[in-house]
């Protein structure tokens, strides 16, 4: 006779018999053993982490973020006035420190070292007004000391060289940054005003190069023709913002690209004709001086429009209105003379 109940009763049942899945074998068999591992989850397997759909999370229309129009910057006007103003000043320093060459000679040198001089001070108090440097008064005279003795050393010096000027600029500039390292407010912004620091040292120590050049042979000539197309290249650079400042290179620089590239080719032809007239020189190589001095001068010229715009944009105070004008032209000079030096010494 069959017993009434089933064999399995009172049996443990497998701990996993719960998530197995159907129902449970049949009746009077033992279930299967397992081979694989158990999967609390009682659905399939996953063999890896779960990977997110390509086209990314769903995201509704109204979580996407919005666009928000770019604000448009009005561009800075040009003032006429002001763009003519300019370019007298650059005229007017171009025709002294030509004229000022003319009078230099063996044994005679001290009239165009003392106008030499004139412009440097002009150049400490445009360029240290403009930068506001730290210890600004400390800067200002250290420059003028760097210049004078560069000047001093450029007259005397036995040979023709840059040395003396170099060595005036290092001791400027080493000057300059301990004097801004002794008060502990100026200490904080030294490291952010060094480059400026240096601009001003250097710059105002480049002029001495012109006493240097006149001293060589052709050095008077070559002062004349690169000079000459640097003062022309900024007149009439200046000129031609004053009349149609296009294309505008940037909305925050009032000046044009018409401007920059009439003012370098007008300065090379001028020094091409001279260089017909003037002993040494042929209309090539007068030409070839008077493109890298003018093209360096306008370049410069324009450098400083946009420093002064990234000045305002940061919300700097603007400096003196004269200083911050004169700032252009005088740096273009200032780069013009070691390049009219170097073009000299490896060209002519």
């Amino acid at each position: 006779m069959f017993p009434s109940t089933s064999p399995d009763t009172g049996r443990e049942p497998w701990p996993d018999d719960a998530a197995s899945g159907p129902a449970g074998p049949a009746r009077g068999y033992p279930p299967a053993p397992r081979t694989g591992p158990a999967d609390d989850s009682g659905g399939r397997e996953r063999k890896g982490p779960r990977r997110l759909r390509k086209s990314g999370p769903g995201r509704r229309p109204d979580d996407e973020p919005e666009e928000v129009p770019e604000e448009e910057v009005p561009p800075v006007p040009v003032r006429r006035p002001l763009a003519l103003t300019v370019a007298g000043f650059a005229a007017l320093l171009g025709v002294g420190l030509v004229l000022g060459a003319q009078t230099a000679g063996p044994g005679h040198r001290l009239p165009f070292a003392f106008i030499i001089f004139g412009v440097q001070l002009l150049f400490v108090l445009a360029w240290t007004m403009a930068m506001r440097p730290p210890a600004l008064l400390v800067v200002a005279l250290v420059s003028a000391a760097a210049a004078g003795i560069a000047d001093a050393a450029a007259v005397q010096s036995d040979i023709a060289g840059l040395a003396p000027l170099g060595y005036a600029a290092a001791a400027g500039l080493v000057l300059a940054v301990l004097g801004q390292l002794f008060r502990r407010v100026d200490r904080v912004r030294v490291t952010d005003s060094l480059g400026g620091t240096l601009l001003i040292v250097v710059g105002v120590v480049a002029f001495a190069t012109l006493i240097v050049l006149s001293r060589i042979p052709k050095g008077t000539q070559a002062i004349t023709v690169c000079l000459t197309a640097t003062g022309v290249a900024l007149l009439v650079a200046r000129l031609t913002d004053a009349v149609a400042p296009w294309p505008r290179l940037a909305p925050q620089v009032p000046r044009g690209a018409a401007g920059v590239v009439a003012g370098a080719m007008l300065g090379t032809l001028t020094s091409a004709v001279l260089g017909s007239y003037l002993v040494g020189f042929t209309p090539t190589s007068a030409a070839l001086v008077g493109l890298v001095t003018a093209g360096t001068a306008v370049l410069a010229d324009l450098a400083v429009g946009y420093a002064e715009a990234g000045r305002l944009m940061a919300g700097e105070p603007p400096t003196m209105w004269v200083a911050r004008h004169m700032q252009g032209p005088l740096g273009g000079f200032a780069l013009a003379a070691p390049a009219a030096y170097a073009m000299c010494v490896l060209f002519l």
